[in-house]
């Protein structure tokens, strides 16, 4: 007689409660800056939330190195190791976006199925889909089959 296989356990404490205060940091931030895009105040609410993760761990320092002649950044920051101190560099992140001069660039993609928020830093400041070859494609070959099937002709002709 074979055993049963126990069960596999849920998510600990600690793993629930760094999911739950991920998925607030990330509302949070969303919120704010998509009142701060609009040209709006984001709530008291948000920045003490995004002010507070953000003071959790220290940034990690940038570092120089010389290379032909030039003075580059030494490589990758390295990635925090903890969970908790991730979430603490992506509200230093959103902290930097909402006090800069980008954060009016800030767009929510126009794709019927995507609400992707991206930075557009295109020239004429009027990119539309969050990627051109995943939804921008996407949409235009949806239109020109519309378009299509509209006119009674086939794809194939």
């Amino acid at each position: 007689m074979r055993e049963a296989l126990p069960l596999a356990p849920g998510p600990s404490p600690a793993t629930a409660a760094v999911l739950m205060s991920a998925r607030r940091l990330r509302e949070s931030v969303d919120r704010a800056v998509l009142a701060v895009a609009g040209g709006r105040l984001p709530t008291y609410g948000d920045v003490t939330l995004l002010n507070r993760s953000a003071a959790a761990a220290p940034r990690p320092a940038l570092q120089l190195v010389i290379t032909d002649d030039r003075l580059e950044p030494a490589g990758p920051r390295p990635l925090a190791a903890e969970p908790a101190l991730a979430l603490a560099l992506i509200a230093q992140d959103a902290v930097d976006l909402l006090l800069s001069t980008e954060i009016r660039r800030v767009r929510i993609c126009g794709a019927d199925r995507c609400a992707l928020r991206f930075l557009d830093r295109s020239p004429a400041r009027n990119r539309r889909w969050c990627s051109m070859s995943r939804c921008g494609n996407r949409t235009k070959v949806r239109l020109h089959q519309s378009r299509v099937r509209q006119s009674g002709r086939t794809t194939e002709n």
